[in-house]
């Protein structure tokens, strides 16, 4: 039943290391991903524009955003954060079209699917395999937490050319390019100016943002074992306390992680008259903190929560679903 943790395996005997239908968790988290992606999308545009110094250069040197609109000053108050990301979407819609709210979806989609699939999958039977070979067949959250780090190192690896491309493509203001043309322009002008290399800038940061997926899916199993209690109150209820396990993991997370977010855009980021202003993860963090301040480590954090709690809630219950009915 979904939302109720899996029972422990009966015995570490059985012949192959990956249980039976273990693709299922591969489909699932494919799935999942899909749609987490398309619905949060313009959440994901202001994130990475938040995040860039690119971004913010440009609106302070303008002064003023479409139809002669001011620009209000930056206030570091939280909720003023969150009123901030509706004016961004709000400008980039009128400025630029609404087809830029989902700017860089396809590299978004490219990346997400293979990249949730990759996750899913590795965690799904990761856990399996560890339970069996080192814990008698017993899941705890030692053997969630080892599941979880194999699965993000796996997955940051495999994807990390793909969400390079992406975050190229939301910093770029040009409304009027295909995202398919665009996604190719972005790989050629890569190849030409910093070669294969250029495909795996921030990968440091993504290895460092493994920490993030272990705190998400560690809390997320411990959430889940303290909901099962709701299976016997309804399925609405039962579901309910499974989407909150979700979006609660993920809240969590995201806010004890957030920085390596902002230190992965800045090395993705496009080069400057043609130089390298972010070149390794210690020296990203110096110059962000010497020009800018430690608050902005924390840049587009509020965008982020609004994207990724719904995401991981929608990519959960999906997931959940499939494995349930498959």
């Amino acid at each position: 039943m979904a939302g109720i943790p899996p029972q422990p395996v009966a015995s570490s005997s059985k012949t192959g290391l990956l249980p039976a239908k273990s693709w299922q968790h591969f489909v699932a988290g494919g799935l999942g991903g899909m749609c987490g992606a398309i619905v949060t999308s313009p959440f994901d545009v202001v994130k990475t524009r938040l995040q860039s110094d690119l971004f913010r250069v440009k609106h302070a040197s303008l002064g003023l955003a479409g139809n002669g609109v001011v620009v209000a000053p930056h206030r570091p108050n939280l909720l003023w954060h969150f009123v901030e990301t509706g004016h961004i979407i709000r400008d980039i819609y009128r400025e630029e079209s609404f087809r830029a709210l989902f700017r860089g979806l396809g590299p978004t989609l490219v990346g997400a699917i293979p990249a949730r699939s990759i996750n899913f999958f590795t965690y799904g039977n990761g856990k399996h395999i560890i339970a069996n070979q080192f814990n008698d067949g017993q899941e705890n959250s030692y053997v969630h937490l080892a599941a979880a780090t194999c699965a993000g190192i796996v997955t940051g690896t495999a994807t990390n050319p793909i969400w390079v491309v992406k975050t190229r493509l939301q910093l770029s203001q040009s409304s009027g390019q295909a995202t398919v043309g665009g996604s190719w322009a972005v790989i050629k002008q890569i190849v030409r100016q910093e070669g294969v290399r250029g495909f795996y800038k921030g990968l440091s940061a993504s290895y460092l943002g493994v920490t993030e997926g272990t705190i998400q899916w560690t809390l997320y199993e411990r959430l889940k074992r303290l909901t099962a209690n709701t299976k016997g109150k309804g399925g609405f209820q039962e579901w309910l306390g499974m989407l909150g396990s979700a979006g609660m993991a993920k809240c969590v997370a995201s806010l004890i992680t957030y920085p390596h977010e902002v230190l992965r855009t800045r090395l993705r980021q496009p080069l400057v008259d043609g130089k390298v202003k972010y070149t390794g993860l210690v020296q990203t963090l110096r110059l962000v903190i010497a020009e800018e301040g430690a608050h902005s480590l924390y840049g587009g954090l509020s965008a982020h929560l609004m994207r990724v709690i719904p995401n991981a809630a929608v990519m959960y219950s999906i997931y959940e679903a499939v494995l349930r009915f498959a």
